[in-house]
């Protein structure tokens, strides 16, 4: 068969592959058809859909390193007509070589630029070895032999396959090249859910198991990051590993029995230098104290690898406890993890780290189907906007006459606590629950400080009566002072454990503590701070296929969300509603009401600066007394609705206006379309790779019309054409088109063209198995109906005649 009639497959089939093995590629070190992404998620209204994963047709790998990209093309493209789709696979891979091809040849890209050419062409059977393209990588990195030893140490798989994605492994490998090398700092960006301890436990495997890093001190500064590390990602250390502690602690097994964490300290604090791999709070390693510096109990050169969780939080400051540590263990490789670099004047992470190594955004996550989407509902309260003011001789519930000022949002619950606002807050929360058909979605509400989460759990707990009395626990307060709360820290975290639902807090759960299943977020308190903010919307974005968790809801009382306009931050939310007092809580499916100011509504007088005593809570000085005031009327303002584009930016627009704006970015014309529909003999295809972008026609149809036929509806919707229902557009069809069959052919095709007026089946008609249902079961066996049109392609090529008449004039 000439080559210009072979598909792509088949010229992968014989050709591309077959090269490879005759260049001495093993079958283990090619991936083929390879998709490295999940496919972005899309979410309008309640309607969630999973785009198209990227694929590159041919990963190539030596060892742990991806060192080539394939793309292949049918032969009646260019032999480098797949090179440009390559190079950007090759980017967000990392890998240095790139190849294209149609069967006759290879186009070679060489991103090293160490090539004489940067582009070449290549026999087939000149295709470079294994041995080759990693001497050029080996080459181009600048790795001795005993570093090429550590860059290729394996993974660890422990018998479930569980392999990196593409950005962990190119993390991992840029870490693990790096120390081999001898570089000392080194810092790791990754966004909040996209598994940066995994890949700090991989890192530190493969270093250890080659020797390169014999002793290891992971640091924390939450006792429930040390113990989630130790019983997830790190139980494979097993044995070698312990916890820098006195404190007895228990983790749950997988079978559900109750194991002991191995501690390295006795009750006289004496450390066990036994193990390989130490897990601890930096709290529990120094101190004011020259006592409670227990680290020194080590000696500075005892650790070859220093891993610092969360790093943002301490040892970016120069007088940090993190910092004395580390500079103790200057000896050591020292990595810094972090979702948020923290860059200020006075403390930085990149001083002391170096500039990152790599980097994985919010977006990116987003981008790639890794991370949750998620939608804003921003509630402003009328107190909010216009502030409080008390008239002359209003005194508060002590008695005690109010001190005459503006009041405004920072003040409330740090100042002034005003009770109708809490319980408005929670009568909001409680409705949005009721409203959503899910009242078990696992909720954080962050409150201003502990005893506005205790008031907090307070309203919600009696505005959830009903099911208060079933399941006491089912809201909770978890802070730093609640003992009894903190108990309930570990069941919140476990997808398995039903309770508690709603959670209060101030800060506790704002970093690092790993709440997979987390569908809402209610921020009621300011967040300054952007490393705050986006720790804090980490705190939904991991994905839960077993409870059905596709994206969450960032419910928004304290204007944080205007972090969204801020240009640092990179991971903007597919929908921003703004719900009025007589509105429902969740967003509407379409359309905006309300305000065109991107802002939210105008701010009244107390919006500005919390002047006067107390203002904000913030700034030196006595404290002063908290002022509590009952009975004042809250209502809520205000609606809007934004969604984010593909190009992650905030728009303001309809189901109706983003559905016609993504067709028209495929098909910028409707002859363009009609081209593509003609030339189509599936239409299916072309409905599925819309789908694929984004396209959510089952949501457009229960706008427009479920009668109408996907082709009208796009035409409609897109290009402002006239619509036909399915019944007008079967109508208008000539029948002497079936002239040509037989009686039993015609009347198959009579039914099946009823069987499209009523039910719309425009992907299925040419599908065999249709003959198997009736009415077509009736008329008679599936294989006596396929004879009748000379056998299945005969069937198959009537159907699309059908379908071609039924958008003859139209198309």
């Amino acid at each position: 068969m000439p080559h210009q009639r072979l598909s792509e497959t088949d010229i992968c089939d014989r050709f591309i592959t077959p090269a490879l093995h005759q260049a001495g590629w093993l079958r283990e070190q090619i991936l083929r058809e390879h998709s490295f992404t999940a496919g972005r998620i899309t979410v309008r209204g309640r309607l969630v859909a999973r785009g198209k994963p990227r694929r590159a047709d041919y990963v190539l790998l030596v060892g742990q390193v991806a060192l080539a990209v394939i793309e292949a093309k049918d032969n009646s493209h260019a032999v480098g007509d797949g090179l440009q789709q390559a190079l950007a696979y090759a980017d967000a891979l990392h890998t240095p070589f790139v190849f294209a091809s149609n069967g006759d040849a290879f186009l070679f890209h060489d991103r090293t630029g160490l090539s004489e050419q940067r582009e070449s062409q290549l026999s087939l059977e000149a295709f470079p070895s294994p041995e080759e393209l990693w001497r050029r990588y080996c080459h181009w990195r600048g790795l001795s032999d005993d570093e090429q030893r550590v860059a290729l140490q394996p993974y660890y798989d422990g018998g479930n396959r569980k392999q990196p994605r593409y950005y962990q492994r190119t993390a991992i490998q840029e870490v693990v090249e790096a120390i081999a090398k001898g570089q000392k700092r080194l810092l790791l960006v990754m966004a909040t859910g996209t598994g940066k301890t995994f890949v700090a436990f991989q890192i530190i495997w493969r270093l250890w198991k080659a020797k390169r890093a014999r002793r290891v001190l992971f640091l924390a500064d939450r006792n429930a990051l040390v113990n989630q590390t130790m019983t997830n990602d790190f139980r494979p250390f097993e044995g070698a590993m312990a916890k820098l502690s006195t404190r007895s602690n228990t983790i749950e097994k997988a079978d559900g029995s109750l194991e002991e964490l191995s501690l390295a300290l006795d009750r006289q604090r004496r450390i066990d230098p036994s193990y390989e791999i130490y897990l601890g709070l930096y709290q529990a390693l120094t101190g004011p104290d020259e006592r409670q510096k227990l680290y020194r109990e080590f000696t500075p050169d005892f650790f070859d690898l220093i891993v610092v969780d969360e790093c943002h939080r301490g040892s970016a400051d120069e007088d940090s406890a993190w910092r004395e540590i580390l500079e103790y263990f200057s000896s050591a490789a020292q990595l810094g993890l972090t979702a948020t670099p923290k860059e200020t004047k006075y403390v930085s992470n990149i001083d002391y780290f170096g500039k990152p190594i790599y980097s994985y955004s919010l977006r990116q996550g987003i981008r790639d189907g890794f991370l949750a989407p998620y939608k804003v509902i921003r509630v402003h309260l009328d107190i909010d906007v216009h502030g409080y003011r008390p008239k002359r001789g209003d005194v508060d519930k002590d008695g005690q006459e109010i001190e005459d000022r503006q009041y405004n949002q920072k003040d409330f619950d740090r100042v002034l606590i005003i009770d109708e606002r809490t319980r408005r807050v929670a009568r909001w929360i409680t409705e949005y629950l009721k409203a959503s058909g899910d009242r078990f979605q696992p909720t954080i509400v962050f409150c201003v400080d502990t005893e506005h989460a205790l008031l907090m759990r307070q309203a919600l707990l009696n505005e959830n009566q009903d099911l208060v009395q079933r399941h006491p626990h089912y809201i909770t307060r978890i802070t730093g002072n609640d003992s009894e709360g903190l108990l309930q820290l570990d069941n919140f975290i476990d997808p398995l454990k039903p309770m508690p639902v709603i959670v209060t807090t101030s800060r506790l759960l704002s970093t690092g503590v790993d709440v997979q299943t987390c569908k809402l977020i209610v921020l009621d308190r300011e967040v300054g701070s952007m490393t705050e903010f986006k720790q804090i919307v980490g705190r939904g974005t991991r994905l839960h296929a077993d409870t059905g968790k596709d994206y969450f809801t960032l419910v928004d009382f304290r204007q944080a969300t205007n972090h969204f306009a801020d240009p640092e931050f990179d991971g903007e939310p597919v929908q921003i509603y703004e719900p009025g007092e007589d509105d429902p809580p969740l967003p509407p499916d379409t359309g905006e009401t309300g305000s065109d100011d991107p802002e939210g509504p105008e701010q009244g007088t107390g919006t500005g600066g919390g002047g006067g005593r107390g203002g904000g809570g913030g700034g030196g000085g006595e404290p002063h007394r908290k002022v509590y005031i009952q009975g004042r009327p809250v209502l809520v303002l205000s609606e809007r609705v934004q969604y984010l584009d593909e190009q992650g930016k905030l728009v303001t627009e309809s189901l109706r206006d983003y559905s016609r704006r993504l067709v028209r970015q495929h098909y910028a014309d409707l002859d363009g379309f009609l081209r593509r529909w003609r030339g189509e003999e599936r239409k299916q295809v072309i409905l599925q790779e819309l789908a694929e972008q984004g396209l959510l026609l089952e949501a457009l149809q229960d706008e427009v019309g479920r009668e109408l036929d996907p082709f009208d509806l796009i035409c409609h919707i897109a290009y402002d054409q006239p619509p036909l229902s399915r019944a007008q557009r079967a109508a208008r069809l000539r029948r002497d088109v079936f002239s040509r069959y037989g009686r039993q052919a015609r009347a198959v095709l009579e039914a099946l063209l009823e069987k499209y007026a009523t039910e719309g089946v425009v992907d299925e008609l040419d599908n065999v198995r249709i003959l198997a249902i009736p009415p077509f079961s009736q008329m008679g066996t599936q294989l006596q109906l396929i004879r009748e049109f000379g056998g299945k392609a005969g069937f198959e090529r009537a159907v699309h005649e059908l379908q071609s008449e039924l958008y003859r004039e139209a198309a």
